[in-house]
C-alpha cells in the first residue's frame, strides 16, 4: 500500500521528527485491508485503501509521537495513548487492523532488534512469574481493584468476568452469561450426586449457578482478596453454605478427589513454567472417572513462542505475570504430564469479542462513577484501551477462546449425544 501526505501547513518539524515520521510510515504503509488518515502538527498522512471496511483517523497531538512509535512499537503506542498524546475515531477498529497486520507489525515497528526497552520488560515480566507468592501479588493487582469498579460493567446477576456465549444475536450481557454457565454445566452432565471443584472463584457465579440450578456440592477456590470477600457474601445471601465450601487457597495446596471440575479463565494466570503443574493438579483432584472443563484464552499456535517471550501492553499494564497457552501447546502438555483425555472442543473467541464491546460500552457510559472511586484519566485509558486492544484481538481471531473438555481413562459413562452441538 502506498503512503500519501497532504499538508495544507508547513511542515515545521526538526530532522529527527521527519526522519522517524519517514520510518514509521514506511513500514505503516505496507499494512494490509484497512486504511489510515494519520494527523500531526504538520499535516496529514493518508495510509492504505480509502474506502476499506476498516478505516480509522488517527491524531499524533505532538510531534514526538512519530519517534516513540519508531523506537518503541505498539507498546509505547499504547503507553502514550494512555498519557493522553494520541486520540482516534475508532480504538476498536485500529486494534483490528493491528490484529489483521500483525506480520506486517512484527517486521516493521515491532521488530524485536528495533526495541530498545524489550530487555527490560522482559526482565519485569520475570519477576512477576507466578510461584505462590508472585500469583497472589500478581492476581491482587488486577482482581482487587475493587469490587465497586468491576460491578460497573460485569453483567449484573453472575459478575462474571469470563467470555459469555451469546445464545441468540439480540441476547444481553446478563443472558450470555447465564446462556454460558448452562452450557459449561451441561458439558460436565453436573447431577446432585456430584462434588464438583472449582478452581478460580472470581465473584462466585459459577459455584453459586452450579450448586443452585443442578444441586451439586461445589469447592471452589481464588487468591483475591476481593473476590473471596465478595463470594462469601453471596454465598450467604443465597442460603448456599451448606453447599458451596469457599477457600481462600492457591490451587496448588487443594486437597481431596472430586467428580467434576472447572477453571474459568484462570489458566492465563498461571504462567508458562507453571503450566505442566495446573495440568497435573487438574488429574490430581479428578476421580478416575471424572470429567474437567477448561474455558482457555488462547493464542494462535504459530505465535506462541513469540507470546511467551514478549512483553506487550496486557502483560505490562493489566495482567502482570499473565500467559496464553495455545490449544496445541495445551494438548501437548495434557499428553506429556497427564493421562486426560480430550472429549470436545469449543472455539467461542468471537462471542468474547461481543462480551468486551458489551463491557466497554458500558464502562465508558459511567466514567463518571469510575472518577467518584479514584481512578484518574491515565487509568480510564488504559482500560479503555484494555478492552479496545482485547475485542480488536478477538474480532480478528489473533486470539481465541476454547472450551476445553477433559476425561480421565475410567470415564466412560458420559453421554454427550445432544450436549455438544
Amino acid at each position: 500500500m502506498k503512503a500519501e501526505h497532504l499538508s495544507p501547513i508547513k511542515d515545521q518539524s526538526n530532522w529527527s521528527t521527519r526522519l522517524f515520521r519517514k520510518l514509521a510510515i514506511s513500514w505503516l504503509s505496507r499494512i494490509d485491508d484497512a486504511f489510515l488518515e494519520i494527523q500531526d502538527p504538520d499535516g496529514s498522512w493518508m495510509i492504505g485503501t480509502p474506502g476499506a471496511e476498516l478505516s480509522v483517523k488517527v491524531r499524533f497531538l505532538d510531534r514526538g509521537m512519530w519517534q516513540e512509535l519508531a523506537l518503541g512499537g505498539t507498546l509505547a503506542g499504547a503507553e502514550a495513548y494512555m498519557a493522553g498524546r494520541w486520540n482516534c475515531s475508532d480504538l476498536t477498529a485500529l486494534t483490528r487492523i493491528m490484529g489483521r497486520n500483525l506480520e506486517v507489525l512484527r517486521q516493521g515497528v515491532d521488530n524485536p532488534l528495533k526495541r530498545l526497552g524489550a530487555p527490560v520488560n522482559r526482565l519485569l515480566h520475570f519477576f512477576n512469574r507466578n510461584t505462590r507468592e508472585g500469583s497472589r501479588r500478581n492476581i491482587s493487582a488486577h482482581y482487587d481493584l475493587g469490587n465497586d469498579f468491576f460491578r460497573l460493567f460485569l453483567d449484573t446477576e453472575h459478575k462474571m468476568y469470563s467470555s459469555a456465549i451469546y445464545p441468540f444475536p439480540e441476547a444481553s450481557l446478563e443472558e450470555a452469561s447465564t446462556y454460558k454457565l448452562k452450557t459449561i454445566c451441561d458439558k460436565l452432565d453436573l447431577k446432585p450426586t456430584d462434588h464438583l471443584l472449582e478452581i478460580g472463584t472470581g465473584w462466585g457465579g459459577m459455584a453459586i449457578y452450579a450448586a443452585k440450578h443442578y444441586g451439586c456440592r461445589v469447592t471452589t477456590t481464588t487468591i483475591s482478596r476481593e473476590q473471596h470477600d465478595h463470594a462469601r457474601r453471596r454465598i450467604a445471601e443465597e442460603g448456599l453454605e451448606g453447599r458451596i465450601t469457599l477457600l481462600f487457597e492457591d490451587y496448588r495446596d487443594l486437597q481431596g478427589e472430586y467428580d467434576k471440575l472447572v477453571s474459568i479463565e484462570m489458566i492465563e494466570a498461571v504462567g508458562h513454567d507453571f503450566l505442566p503443574t495446573y495440568l497435573q493438579t487438574l488429574q490430581k483432584h479428578l476421580k478416575p472417572d471424572g470429567l474437567a472443563l477448561i474455558q482457555a484464552i488462547t493464542v494462535r499456535d504459530q505465535r506462541y513462542q513469540e507470546s511467551v517471550k514478549k512483553v506487550d501492553f496486557i502483560k505490562k499494564y493489566i495482567f502482570p505475570g499473565g500467559f496464553l497457552p495455545s490449544n496445541t501447546k495445551l494438548l501437548e502438555k495434557l499428553t506429556r504430564h497427564t493421562d486426560l483425555n480430550l472429549l470436545h472442543l469449543d472455539e467461542i473467541g468471537f462471542h468474547y469479542a461481543r462480551t468486551l464491546n458489551d463491557w466497554r460500552l458500558r464502562f465508558l457510559t459511567r466514567l463518571d462513577e469510575v472518577r467518584q472511586q479514584g481512578y484518574d484519566e491515565r487509568f480510564i485509558r488504559m482500560w479503555e484501551y484494555y478492552l479496545c486492544y482485547c475485542e480488536g484481538g478477538f474480532a480478528e481471531r489473533a486470539i481465541g477462546t476454547s472450551q476445553l473438555l477433559l476425561a480421565r481413562p475410567a470415564n466412560r459413562r458420559a453421554n454427550l449425544a445432544g450436549r455438544l452441538e
